[in-house]
């Protein structure tokens, strides 16, 4: 983990979009998928999971999930389901509501809110299963209204005995039971288009590799999908305030999901810098996936050194982090100088472990500086909005000769022409007809 100086570090980091041979491997998927449904599901997940599945084994059945229970521990079903109302209770504060405005002449304009229909969540099931991206997918949709919510995950995540027994716990703790055992750019595939066994999609979230983050932009536009996720992120801005050993250990959090993971810490004492250098290095040692997040903080891993914490925070602001951590004297005294970062944590106890499982706010956060413009998934993400307009005639007449004149200054004579109509029906000549 090397030690630079602010102004010799690339804040720059090249976004993923696949070689040419993956994005036209997912482009055939897809392709196939939509003009083959099942048959085309069921090869490419013998091809790549290596299970030959019937049509009729698609479908995750009631008995696997209540089977499921079995193989967990009493202490996790507990655990989720705490989690599960702590994120419930914090996205039920963002549910919005129909609204509607009486004019004084008559007129109601407002803004109708309605949950999606039907949206697909992908479960991965790469090198770690998530049950907790179960619940940060489905529980904000289900507070938007969604009335229907499949789950997709690839068939053998718990190894030759099929679907992680974890995840289906979280996925029935959520509430969920239209679950399919298929994963990659197939599944995605199946859920924009439909199969025979699987109705398509309104929208797809959930993370997975880069043959899914691949195949959601491809179907982008047939559906809606939350994003194209990067990898994990985190920025630690800590100040001698700070433990070293808590920095390091929150910098090893995320270093440990993906060789590719982002671990910076910014620092303005050297001497810091120094001590979670050294503290990082022998904690990685103890560490189990110590392979991945060694390969993580060798790539993307740096210590930068500013002048000051107020430097610091534009250094962060610059990078768009991912999580970021402000272990300093007085962090609330910082707060409203944060401009860009997906999730804020304030304070030494406040680790990123604490948002990824328990807190209550989402942890699906943009990646690769898209925090700059982009937000967590939240509510908002499974609804949609139609305007709401009831003009009455006091209104028409009233205003009438205006819309027409927008209208013909922008050369669309049938628009003014709808307007007039009414406006001759009612006695009313047109004011601009010299503007014909």
């Amino acid at each position: 983990m090397k030690i630079v100086k602010a102004q010799d570090f690339d804040l720059r980091r090249e976004v993923e979009y696949g070689s040419p041979e993956q994005n036209e491997a997912v482009r055939k998927i897809v392709a196939d998928i939509k003009k083959e449904g099942d048959a085309a599901l069921l090869r490419y997940t013998e091809k790549f999971d290596g299970m030959k599945l019937e049509a009729a084994s698609l479908r995750v059945t009631q008995e696997e999930l209540h089977a499921a229970y079995e193989q967990v521990e009493p202490s996790f079903v507990e655990a989720i389901s705490a989690a599960a109302d702590n994120i419930r209770a914090f996205h039920m504060k963002q549910k919005r509501n129909s609204w509607m405005d009486l004019q004084p002449d008559g007129s109601l304009l407002g803004q109708v809110i309605r949950p999606l229909h039907r949206v697909g969540v992908y479960v991965p099931g790469g090198k770690a299963a998530y049950p907790s991206s179960v619940l940060m997918n489905v529980i904000p949709a289900q507070v938007a209204g969604v009335p229907e919510i499949v789950m997709v995950t690839p068939p053998a995540t718990g190894g030759k005995a099929g679907i992680d027994p974890y995840i289906l716990v979280a996925a029935a703790e959520a509430g969920v039971n239209e679950i399919y055992r298929v994963g990659g750019a197939q599944a995605i595939a199946a859920l924009a288009y439909g199969t025979e066994s699987i109705a398509p999609v309104d929208k797809i979230c959930g993370p997975g590799n880069i043959y899914v983050a691949l195949a959601k932009r491809e179907v982008f536009g047939a559906v809606d999908i939350d994003s194209i996720a990067g990898p994990s992120e985190i920025a630690v801005l800590a100040d001698d305030s700070a433990d070293p050993v808590y920095v390091a250990a929150d910098l090893l959090s995320q270093a440990e999901h993906d060789e590719m993971a982002s671990a910076i810490l910014v620092t303005p004492s050297e001497q810091f810098a120094k001590a979670c250098q050294a503290e990082v290095q022998r904690q990685l040692a103890e560490l189990p996936r110590r392979d991945i997040a060694g390969a993580s903080i060798e790539q993307y891993g740096a210590v930068i050194l500013v002048g000051t914490i107020e430097e610091g925070i534009e250094v962060i602001n610059r990078l768009a982090p991912e999580h970021f951590e402000l272990i300093v004297d007085n962090p609330m005294g910082y707060l409203a100088s944060i401009r860009n970062a997906g999730a804020i944590f304030l304070g030494p106890y406040s680790s990123e472990p604490v948002g990824d499982y328990f807190a209550g706010p989402n942890h699906i956060i943009p990646t690769n500086g898209t925090a700059r413009f982009s937000s967590p998934v939240e509510v908002d993400d499974f609804i949609k909005k139609s305007s709401l307009i009831y003009y009455s005639k006091e209104a028409l007449l009233s205003n009438g000769d205006t819309i027409m004149e927008l209208a013909r200054r922008e050369g669309l004579e049938g628009h003014a022409r709808a307007i007039e109509v009414r406006l001759l029906k009612e006695g009313k000549a047109g004011a601009n007809d010299d503007n014909k």
